[in-house]
């Protein structure tokens, strides 16, 4: 970093060829990520779990009680209603208090509501707690976004947003494995505790090494701050973005142009990614037990879903960041509705189980690579509350994929329509991946000291 004496303009260090300013940077950086994955993780864990032991919860009823089809959608789609109230209330202060603040009071959050949710004697208080810990699992979703979007140097953006958000899917993973492996000996209600253990392992590590971004100091003119932090972290000092007289922070510059009409398109990508995710992963088990697998199988297409979403989402990130985001997002959702459509057919197991993959990668890929297309779209001023409407508005796909599935089932719909029907939300996404605008306002790349700045946006 240069400034000359005096000068209280921000410059920015020239990186070295591998796109870090230092050993140092690199470590900070990396840490910062893992963090927010292993969060993650633990957030997938909460959603998925519920699927994983869903089975148990309709055939057994000393769990909870009795719990028919319908009952057990609308218990699916309450934490999912808690996220979507979580997401926009961090969108509401996150861009104000900042992200680090934002995501342990999120860590705490959940943490202490998956415990609570193991504690659980009825259907009522199950739903209702389930509800409060997506509160937490929200907030956390859409906080991790905007912190990825302003640590991560621009060439791994997508990258890095596709191995944190990966830890979705790689909950859903855990909570699979562990219900097959440890169901049958902690129960389901052992499953849930597991879910609390961010609270002693994780938000200790998170207060020590988690910092406050200085692109979001800068955002707030809080110049000395965001120094200090660099200072402490090795991360160079980005440029503060120009911002004009009168510029609105938070969800009021999404309600003006020019990002009202990409926030609408955001959105709904968002919405049928996250529809395509919740209702996939909550019934795909029970309807795969319906085609006359045992429990222990269906469970194991969950985890085929999931792991082909990380493996495939990490890879379609690197295209990502040499191509832009757009193009890939779409391609995604196409591959969803061939597989979806292949799940029907009723080709042999190992094509079923390269289907359930392809569909892993076109539905909960497909949101991972959302995630990183809409935290490098808005700028620092909206980022937090730009990602947080696309993971809240998302979640109402979310509710509605659950219930979409329940319901369908409740009426004896075969799963082969059910998934047609899916495979047709699919393909509504790419369509408005597609109709998204090229970015005319947004973050203003960083330039070398002594440089004139351009008030033109980078397009992703």
């Amino acid at each position: 970093m240069t400034t000359s004496a005096g000068d209280d303009r921000i410059a920015v260090a020239e990186p070295r060829a591998d796109g870090w300013a230092s050993d140092r940077h690199r470590r900070s950086v990396l840490w910062i990520v893992a963090l927010a994955t292993a969060a993650i993780v633990f957030d997938g864990y909460d959603l998925v779990v519920y699927g994983a032991v869903l089975p148990t919860l309709l055939a057994d009823l000393s769990a909870l009680g009795s719990i028919d089809p319908a009952t057990a959608g609308a218990l699916g789609s309450y934490a999912l209603i808690g996220v979507m109230v979580g997401a926009l209330l961090a969108g509401a202060v996150g861009d104000r208090i900042g992200r680090r603040r934002t995501m342990l009071t999120a860590i705490v959050w959940f943490s202490v509501g998956m415990g609570a949710t193991a504690l659980a004697p009825t259907v009522g208080a199950f739903g209702a707690l389930r509800f409060l810990t997506g509160i937490g699992v929200g907030a956390l979703v859409a906080t991790v976004g905007a912190m990825i979007a302003e640590f991560a140097p621009a060439d791994r953006r997508n990258l890095f947003n596709a191995i944190v958000y990966s830890g979705i899917p790689a909950g859903g993973v855990l909570a699979s494995l562990a219900a097959i492996v440890a169901e049958d000996a902690i129960g389901w209600r052992g499953l849930f505790w597991l879910g609390a253990l961010p609270l002693v392992t994780l938000l200790p590590l998170a207060i020590v090494r988690m910092p406050e971004s200085p692109r979001w100091l800068l955002a707030r003119g809080r110049v000395a701050e965001a120094r200090a932090v660099c200072a402490s972290t090795g991360i160079p000092l980005p440029e503060a973005e120009v911002s004009a007289p009168g510029d609105r922070v938070g969800f009021a510059a999404l309600a003006r142009r020019p990002l009202r009409r990409p926030t609408l398109l955001l959105g709904s990508m968002s919405f049928c990614g996250l529809l395509l995710t919740y209702g996939l992963n909550t019934w795909l088990p029970q309807i795969m037990s319906e085609a006359g697998y045992n429990a222990k199988g269906s469970l194991s297409f969950l985890l085929v879903l999931n792991g082909g979403a990380i493996v495939g989402g990490l890879i379609a990130s690197r295209v990502a960041d040499r191509t832009g985001p757009q193009r890939v997002v779409a391609a995604t959702f196409c591959l969803a509705a061939l597989a979806l459509v292949v799940l029907t057919s009723g080709a042999p197991l190992g094509i079923l189980l390269v289907a359930v993959a392809g569909a892993g990668i076109g539905a909960i890929g497909t949101q991972v690579l959302i995630y990183g297309f809409v935290s490098g779209y808005y700028p620092t001023s909206s980022r937090a509350a730009g990602v947080a409407w696309c993971a809240g508005f998302g979640r109402l796909g979310g509710i509605g994929g659950p219930l979409v599935g329940g319901l369908l089932l409740g009426a004896g719909v075969t799963s082969a329509t059910a998934f047609h029907l899916f495979a047709g939300v699919a393909l509504v996404g790419a369509a408005v991946t597609l109709t998204v605008p090229r970015r005319t306002t947004g973050p203003v790349a960083p330039t070398p000291a002594g440089q004139t700045r351009s008030n033109t946006a980078a397009r992703p």
